[in-house]
């Protein structure tokens, strides 16, 4: 299996640097994501790199690791401190080893390395989002896209996207304009999506 943790850690770099362009009158925007304003796309994303570095580091139990964050007035501050925490969970010595406890998904741990490459993609997605939300590119390179793009492929299309609470909607036709639009439409989000 693929070791997509350089790849999820070149993610986090990026998405690091779209987050920093968010100031606090940005906060009551929508995103693409949902009903979720970029406020509450945010307090998901810390919460979502806090649950996954619980899951590396053996966390079998405890839900609330997995709530969303609150950032209070420093957002691109708290999410970099979340993404530098589960970069360190992820590069731990055998950490692909075992498996990891992700409770919105399935009761039974899921192989590390597959693990990786959910919070993998989750994070070009939500870092476009962020993006979008913003209305500035989202700068990921030409060969992260193509190590994503199996991923995003190979997420089930079926009738639980369009169940409450879904991580991505039913995917949607392409355009043929690049990678990640490619990526976007396979896993429910319009590239065109503005504000």
């Amino acid at each position: 299996m693929t070791d997509y943790r350089p790849w999820d850690r070149r993610t986090l770099d990026i998405t690091k640097s779209i987050v920093d362009q968010v100031e606090a009158k940005h906060l009551d925007l929508p995103t693409p994501c949902a009903a979720w304003t970029l406020r509450q796309l945010l307090s998901h994303m810390i919460g979502q790199n806090h649950g996954f570095a619980a899951a590396a580091d053996g966390e079998r139990e405890d839900r609330t690791v997995w709530a969303d964050r609150e950032f209070g007035d420093d957002p691109a501050g708290v999410f970099r401190a979340s993404a530098d925490r589960v970069t360190t969970a992820f590069a731990r010595e055998g950490v692909l080893d075992g498996g990891f406890w992700l409770p919105e998904v399935r009761p039974e741990p899921i192989p590390a390395g597959i693990a990786v490459s959910f919070h993998f993609v989750d994070y070009v997605v939500h870092g476009w989002d962020v993006a979008a939300a913003l209305g500035v590119a989202a700068p990921f390179p030409d060969d992260l896209l193509r190590a994503v793009l199996p991923i995003a492929e190979a997420v089930p299309d079926a009738a639980n996207r369009l169940q409450p609470g879904a991580s991505f909607a039913p995917g949607l036709p392409w355009g043929g304009e690049g990678l990640l639009d490619r990526v976007l439409s396979l896993l429910g989000r319009s590239p065109a999506w503005q504000a």
